[in-house]
């Protein structure tokens, strides 16, 4: 399993929103998909990422208005990125030094290819893992 790329374990579906979305709106469209994360775009340019972990704790605790608030105003600007022939191994090396649960995954020309998360990585790696448990219950962790 060591030789497992990044592109054999991402999630190639990306979701795309305009940061002045409202997280109502974000949340929705994370639930229909079945997904954790949306990419958030300014115009044309990546502003960066917006995960339901981020609506928790940035908004909801904050008691802001779900409705009102856009998903610009609770994201990570600053998102890691990986290119899809790096490891798994790498990915999981990636994550553990910056502390993050998600990368995103790009080509050799930059392009954004998808999104590797813990719960991809656990799942690949160790099947038997506690986390695997987890997130074949609850998926894209």
């Amino acid at each position: 399993m060591a030789d497992l790329r990044v592109s054999d374990v991402m999630t190639r579906q990306v979701v795309y929103l305009s940061a002045e979305t409202m997280l109502d709106e974000a949340a929705r469209v994370m639930r229909d998909t079945d997904i954790g994360d949306v990419v958030v775009t300014d115009g044309a340019t990546l502003a960066g990422m917006v995960t339901d972990r981020d609506i928790v704790i940035r908004a909801v605790a904050d008691r802001l208005d779900p409705a009102a608030t856009p998903i610009g105003s609770v994201i990570t600007r600053e998102v890691v990125m990986i290119e899809q022939h790096a490891t798994a191994n790498e990915a999981a090396s990636l994550m553990r030094e910056r502390n993050i649960r998600r990368v995103l995954v790009c080509d050799s020309d930059r392009k954004l290819v998808g999104i590797v998360s813990l719960g991809d990585l656990a799942m690949q790696l160790d099947p038997t893992s506690a986390l695997s448990d987890i997130t074949e219950a609850a998926p894209n962790m």
